[in-house]
């Protein structure tokens, strides 16, 4: 290729397409765009076979190196995209909680687990596997081996003297 044989640039070209291809397409991230930047490349490797010099690099080396800075020059040319002004920053809401009410919900759910302590063990349990588990109460008589029924009262019973325990009512 060095002497202008183009049989040897396109032998380079079928054995190296695709992994050239495959560099440009990574750092582009445009097939078109890719597509675009194989072709220049191809033509400066032609243009400058003959200033290859195997003692500094492979051929595979020496050539995904001109695509990979070919394709870093067609994303530095790309016109940068518009941006707001920093002033536009202070008016984007910011929807985390407060350290105010992150105390108060620490607060609740050590409340929580108190009063869920509090409760008989079985009662207890059968709730947590409900509202934290999301076991459905079919599920949790089939678990604890009860009827349906006993295990609608027990939680409904749990819950009543959550709701004392907490102080709602």
């Amino acid at each position: 290729m060095g002497r202008g044989d183009r049989s040897a640039l396109s032998e380079v070209y079928g054995l190296t397409c695709a992994k050239l291809f495959g560099i440009c397409l990574r750092i582009c991230g445009n097939r078109e765009e890719a597509e675009e930047v194989v072709q220049e490349v191809y033509v400066k490797v032609w243009q400058r076979a003959g200033r290859f010099d195997p003692e500094r690099a492979s051929p595979i080396t020496w050539l995904a190196a001109i695509a990979r800075n070919s394709a870093i020059d067609r994303l530095r040319a790309r016109p940068a995209a518009p941006t707001a002004p920093i002033e536009a920053a202070a008016a984007i809401a910011d929807d985390t909680p407060g350290a105010d009410a992150a105390i108060e919900d620490a607060e609740q759910q050590l409340r929580m687990r108190a009063c869920l302590d509090a409760l008989e063990g079985r009662t207890a349990s059968a709730i947590r596997a409900a509202f934290f588990g999301g076991l459905t109460y079919a599920q949790l008589a089939e678990r604890d081996a009860v009827p349906l029924g006993t295990m609608k009262t027990w939680i409904r019973r749990g819950l009543l003297q959550l709701r004392s325990c907490l102080g709602d009512g």
